[in-house]
């Protein structure tokens, strides 16, 4: 079973229609993603896609990122967790 942490607001779930989602290279196997991967997931539009999946792959702690679609996205059997964020104006990702 997989734990969802989602911090996106009902708004920016309708405006934010994709993920970059990465799996978490030190998080995964403990805390909440005990016997599992942890993923973390960043919520945009589609205008700022292409700078956050480059923000997500150039994180050290981030490997196998993809772009999905938001709406219907479920991680896969082997996730144990998974924390979603929204990429809103000043996000680091946007600089």
């Amino acid at each position: 079973m997989t734990t969802i942490r989602d911090e996106r607001t009902p708004e920016q779930r309708e405006s934010m229609p994709l993920l970059v989602v990465g799996t978490d290279r030190f998080l995964s196997g403990c805390g909440g993603a005990e016997g599992g991967a942890s993923y973390a997931a960043w919520a945009c539009c589609p205008d700022n896609a292409d700078r956050v999946f480059n923000w997500v792959s150039r994180r050290s702690d981030q490997q196998r990122v993809r772009l999905v679609i938001a709406k219907g996205y479920r991680p896969g059997p082997g996730c144990a967790h998974l924390s979603i964020y929204a990429v809103h104006d000043g996000h680091p990702a946007l600089r």
